[in-house]
């Protein structure tokens, strides 16, 4: 009754025809007839007429069976013996399907987005629900993309959506998606972690794949049952031997894991994917087969790919800095540019044949938080792993659609067995490489031990850059394959696998192990940070208390309820451990120190005081410092790193001495010699210079032909005669200067040059001539040869000209190198200043913390000792650059008030915005202020005191009794312990200031015991005044003032300070007084005062901060509703209700209502209330607790400097 018989042709060539016993084909053929030709339209309304006339009677697979057998009956063409193959294999032996049939239908593609939005939506569904569990949404998403195959496979409508993605080449999805994930997984590395174990990690990546190649090759051609070729398996090896550089290490960020760690399993990771990403390159731009990488120009492509792709990457990098950090560019227009700059610099690169992964690691390795505008890298990097993160789950859908459309039957037991066994595989290949470059990792600066072995070995996660390269070993096959959606399969299946068990072993081995345990300076920091939080948290609940709307809150529940619980103690719960030895405290406390630094340079360049290069080398100096053991970066360290000046001021030397000076001595000839004083006249006209230039210019042809042999056999004769013109133009220019110049001939270099120019023609000609006479002589032919392409230094005489063109260039980048060195020492001062605020945060015991702070205090001396010498060698380079920062900081000020008064809703958003341009392009021109600024003369310098306040009167008063005085290296100034002569304004040159710890109007016997008399330094460079404060007091000099360079001075003596204190009587001597006590409390309280604007000018008109001086035995009310702030910066005063003692500097405090002097002058500075304060009650106690912080802080500061006898200053 039923009968079937089946035609079948050669795999992937042959047609396939069936024949079912009750299908009525005539059905169909009518059909097909009725339409007016046979058309993709017609043809679907024919077989779907026929499928309907035929679904009552048949199953549902025979009418699959008579659709294609109907096809088959009316086509020209017959279908591909595999109706359900990887790829439809075509004459051409190129893909035509991704996966499954084709379509025997119309193709209907709009339907194809519902699958992109389904999966996304699943994915984010299923990630939410699972509380951001990835491994749980791949799974879902790939069974899900499965099940969706499935129905494609048995219905024709599910079909029809999912066909497009069939349709699509596998090299479509490997340039749609890879970039991007490639992009962000490097964008996540340190390249500066990555270059201190270049060549660890380098290593690693090689011997990782080497032996993980080995093995999985092993297993893959002894377990594997499939019927795959060799090549097959070596490239489903090479596959699996890639390491996932997204999920590799993600478990481990979570749980606070040092970045040095995860960046170089990373590292590893994006090596290997580079490699073998051009790996598969090669193979389609040639022949697919292994053999070819014999060849000599794929070995030489190889290498083209490695490095040219490198260097594009570089380029492509200062490309898309400039673009991301432009002033005028919004948020929107960043993230844009952003993304389309990751493909243009893939597609570019791979347009020019190399490899566009390898650039885009480079991309990402080099951009940093630097590359971005300020606050503009969390939003870009946010978005960019939203979209690698979709990318993700779209490839995950996508492959579980593919490996769904495919037959089930290959589907066996022996599919689980061989997938288990790769599992098994790929972590004991792991293991192994983890055993062989342990000895490498070892000789890292960073600890390596047996626990990270550990914890590096579960790291081999497989993922997308697998599955996307899978495809492509079906396409590289030398013999097809029945069920190539298998490849797939295995590695899908492996890459959740690993993706779950590995990364929950890594968790778990990281925290068992102690990997994850907080350090006790970083239990410190994080102690330290919650106890300043919780007395915020505090105080706003005490100020709300007084607000009368919330008089009936239950505050104890708040109170509970805003109790920060956090504790920050060691997860690694072993046995008890001793206590740790200093040592080992410094070296962590050390990485905290970094840490801070870093953090400093940062804010710096964001606010726009330290540029982004000069930010980004000190970044990279302390990377690059930070792995030696026991070593704090010094500003010494940071000029080797820089390495700088030294070569450019040589070559500029060396241009100085060669640069041609033409001779224009006037001399009296003798006699009436008309002739030589036409020579003369000759030789020193500019058009005799450039006649000689031009000269030299028209013999490069004639020495091209000299030097191509075939043309030279042509032009024997003619080339010999043009010899003879060009030496006879030389001897005639050389002999016209000697008649004139005489011995002063060879007294410049390039007359010297040019005789030897003649000298050696002379020589050429005459061999020539031996030649002609001796023809068999062969040495005598072969020296002429030498001489004759010696001809070649006649051109030299033509960097007379270009010589003066490198002079300037050099004397350029001297200039930039310069100013480049003086932001760097500039910002490394401030860094160490920054932490030394914060060291006692992360210090465990108080010998550490000391230890710290003179390490600090010793890098800040030296670093400021540098900051003068820079200025001493250029000084107008260094004025160019503090008033290139000073407009700068003028205009941010300016851009900050503009967006308080856009906020408050003072100016419209229009305008605000054409005001934001127009201070945008001021910042911008910045880039083109000239390099140097020639210094002001001396008598300039006297506005820049301060308390003169640019006052035409103060300025002529002084300057008739001012005089210029010099010294030079070594030379004293002034002397600790002597009586002040008057004061000195330094104009140029550097002194160092030595002396003891400041007494600050104290007897000099109180205190405690010092041990050294010198105990702290300080340097003081052009601007600065030495001598202010012992003038006024007529005391004693508290330093010795020590001249490092040559300095010029402006001195004012004390006789005629003290006539301009009578002539200006008394504002001069208070703003003096002003000036000195707003210096110390900026040098001292510079966090509480912050906020303050403590201008000394706007002081002086508003009198908003101003001195109060206190006589020995008075008594002054303290008004803290109308005084903010009141800081003794001079003597002693004590409390005089509890008799409590305050000596300078130190903040006065809001429980102290009355003060009595007790020393012969104290100088109070208070600090006016900006507004009057309506609640009396509540303000004392917000400020009273920032004042017991501010002098608890300042207690164990001043308490140290005694003991260690430290002074520090501000540099401005």
């Amino acid at each position: 009754m039923e009968s079937e018989s089946e035609s079948e042709g050669e795999p992937g060539k042959g047609n396939q025809l069936k024949t079912v016993v009750g299908v009525d084909y005539s059905v169909a053929i009518k059909s097909l007839l009725l339409c007016n030709s046979i058309t993709p339209l017609g043809l679907e309304v024919g077989i779907m007429s026929a499928a309907n006339e035929n679904k009552s009677r048949l199953a549902r697979n025979q009418w699959e069976v008579s659709m294609e057998t109907a096809l088959a009956l009316v086509s020209v063409g017959a279908m591909p013996s595999n109706n359900f193959s990887f790829w439809a294999a075509k004459d051409d032996n190129k893909p035509d399907l991704l996966c499954g049939r084709p379509a025997d239908y119309f193709v209907v593609q709009k339907h194809f987005t519902i699958i992109i939005s389904a999966i996304i939506v699943l994915g984010g569904f299923s990630k939410m629900i699972l509380k951001n569990s990835e491994v749980f949404a791949l799974m879902i998403l790939s069974v899900s993309g499965f099940v969706t195959g499935q129905l494609a496979y048995h219905f024709v409508e599910v079909h029809q959506i999912v066909y497009p993605l069939l349709k699509t080449p596998s090299f479509s999805l490997y340039c749609y998606f890879l970039p991007l994930i490639v992009f962000v997984a490097a964008l996540d590395v340190d390249f500066y972690i990555v270059k201190n174990v270049l060549w660890q990690v380098l290593l690693t990546g090689v011997i990782s794949f080497g032996i993980t190649f080995v093995t999985i090759a092993y297993v893959v051609l002894k377990f594997n049952e499939d019927s795959w070729d060799l090549q097959c398996c070596l490239l489903f090896t090479i596959t699996l031997c890639i390491i996932d550089p997204l999920h590799s290490v993600n478990s481990l960020k979570t749980i606070g894991i040092s970045k040095m760690y995860t960046d170089i399993i990373r590292g590893e990771s994006l090596i290997i994917c580079s490699f073998t990403c051009i790996f598969f390159g090669i193979f389609r731009g040639h022949t697919t087969n292994v053999s070819m990488f014999r060849e000599l120009h794929v070995i030489i492509g190889l290498s083209f790919d490695i490095f040219g792709s490198a260097i594009c990457g570089y380029w492509c990098t200062r490309f898309i800095r400039i673009i991301l950090t432009d002033l005028f560019s919004n948020t929107l227009t960043n993230v844009v540019l952003c993304f389309s700059l990751v493909y243009m610099t893939f597609y570019l690169v791979e347009y020019f044949g190399m490899s566009g992964i390898v650039a885009l690691v480079t991309v990402g390795l080099n951009l940093d938080s630097l590359s971005f505008k300020p606050r503009m890298e969390f939003i870009i990097t946010k978005f960019l792993i939203m979209c690698s993160s979709a990318y993700e789950h779209l490839i995950y859908g996508f492959f579980g659609i593919v490996i769904g459309c495919g037959e089930i039957k290959y589907f066996r037991f022996h599919s689980l067995v061989f997938t288990v066994t790769l599992f098994v595989t790929v972590n004991f290949a792991r293991l192994l490489t983890v055993l062989f470059v342990s000895p490498i990792l070892m000789h890292s600066s960073y600890e390596y031990d047996w626990r990270w072995g550990v914890v590096i070995a579960w790291s081999g996660i497989r993922g997308v850059f697998s599955l996307l390269l899978a495809p492509d070993i079906y396409s590289f096959s030398e013999h097809k394959i029945e069920a190539p959606h298998m490849f797939i399969f295995y590695i899908q299946i492996l890459s959740i696998l690993t993706t779950g068990i590995n990364s929950h072993m890594m968790l778990r081995s990281a925290k068992t192990l102690g990997l994850c345990a907080l350090s006790l300076p970083r239990q410190m920091a994080v102690r330290n940070a919650i106890e300043h939080i919780q007395q915020n948290i505090q105080n706003a609940i005490n100020l709300f208390k007084t607000e009368k709307i919330l008089t009936n809150v239950n505050w104890n529940v708040v109170e509970e309820k805003a109790n920060i619980g956090y504790n920050p103690v060691s997860s690694f719960h072993g046995p008890k451990e001793e206590s740790p030895t200093d040592e080992v405290l410094i070296e962590e406390a050390r990485f905290h120190v970094a840490i801070i630094q870093m953090s400093s340079f940062e804010k710096q360049c964001n606010d726009g005081v330290l540029g982004v290069e000069a930010a980004r080398i000190l970044i990279g100096a302390t990377k690059s410092y930070c792995p030696i053991h026991g070593k704090f970066m010094s500003i010494s360290d940071v000029s080797t790193y820089v390495r700088a000046r030294s070569w450019l001021i040589k070559f500029k030397n060396m241009l100085t001495y060669l640069e041609y000076h033409k001779e224009r001595i006037l001399f009296t000839v003798p006699g009436n010699n008309k002739f030589l004083i036409f020579v003369y006249r000759i030789i020193i006209s500019e058009e005799f210079e450039y006649a000689t230039y031009i000269v030299a210019v028209m013999y490069i042809f004639p020495m091209i032909i000299h030097i191509w042999p075939t043309a030279r056999e042509l032009n024997i004769s003619a080339l010999m005669s043009i010899n003879y013109y060009f030496m006879f133009l030389y001897t005639l220019e050389s002999t016209l200067k000697i008649m004139i110049l005489k011995k002063k001939y060879f007294l410049q270099n390039w007359n010297i040059l040019d005789f030897f120019i003649i000298v050696m023609g002379i020589v050429d000609i005459l061999c020539i001539y031996f030649v002609k006479l001796r023809p068999d002589s062969l040495i005598l032919i072969q020296f002429t040869v030498v001489i004759g392409y010696l001809r070649i230094i006649r051109f030299l005489p033509i960097f007379k000209i270009i010589i003066p063109i490198l002079i300037n260039i050099a004397d350029v980048q001297i200039k930039k190198s310069l100013s480049l060195m003086y932001s760097i020492t500039k910002g490394y001062v401030k860094s160490q200043e920054d932490a030394k605020l914060l060291v006692r945060q992360i210090s465990g015991r108080e010998s550490i913390y000391q230890k710290l702070y003179d390490i600090l205090e010793k890098n800040k001396r030296e670093a400021i000792k540098e900051l003068g010498l820079l200025e001493h060698e250029g000084r107008d380079v260094v004025i160019a650059l503090k008033t290139k920062q000073a407009i700068r900081h003028v205009i941010a000020k300016a851009l900050k008030n503009l967006t308080f008064l856009w906020s408050r809703g003072i100016i419209d958003k229009h305008e605000g915005i054409e005001m934001n341009k127009v201070l945008l392009t001021k910042i911008k021109a910045l880039n083109n202020f000239p390099m140097a600024i020639p210094p002001p003369t001396p008598d300039k310098y006297l506005p820049n005191i301060v308390w003169m306040e640019n006052k035409d009167v103060l300025i002529e008063f002084f300057k008739e009794r001012t005089r210029l005085t010099y010294f030079d290296y070594g030379d004293i100034i002034c002397r600790e312990g002597e009586m002040p002569q008057g004061i000195f304004l330094i104009i140029s040159g550097m002194a160092s200031l030595h002396s003891s710890s400041p007494t600050f109007g104290l007897d000099s016997n109180r205190g405690t015991d010092r041990q050294f008399k010198t105990m702290y330094t300080e340097y003081c460079t052009s601007g600065d005044v030495l001598g202010e404060l012992s003038c006024l007091l007529k005391r004693e000099i508290e330093y010795t003032a020590i001249c490092e360079t040559t300095l010029q001075a402006f001195f004012i003596s004390l006789e005629d300070l003290y006539e301009g204190f009578d002539v200006f009587w008394p504002s001069l001597e208070y703003k003096i007084w002003l000036k000195l006590a707003l210096g110390v409390a900026n040098q001292y309280f510079e966090q509480v005062i912050a906020g303050e604007d403590l201008k000394f000018q706007k002081c002086v008109v508003s009198n908003y901060a101003y001195v109060e001086t206190l006589s020995s035995y008075n008594e002054v009310t303290l008004n803290h509703v109308a005084m903010k702030i009141v800081i003794l910066v001079y003597g002693n005063v004590i409390n005089s209700k509890t008799e409590e003692s305050h000596v300078a500097p130190s903040i006065i405090p809001k429980s102290c209502d009355q003060i009595q002097g007790i020393s012969d002058v104290s100088k109070l500075l208070i600090i006016l209330a900006s507004e009057p304060v309506k609640n009396d009650a509540a303000t004392p106690a917000m400020v009273s607790g920032d004042l017991r912080t501010t002098k608890k802080d300042y207690n164990w500061k001043r308490k140290d400097e005694f003991e260690g006898g430290h002074l520090f200053r501000k540099t401005n």
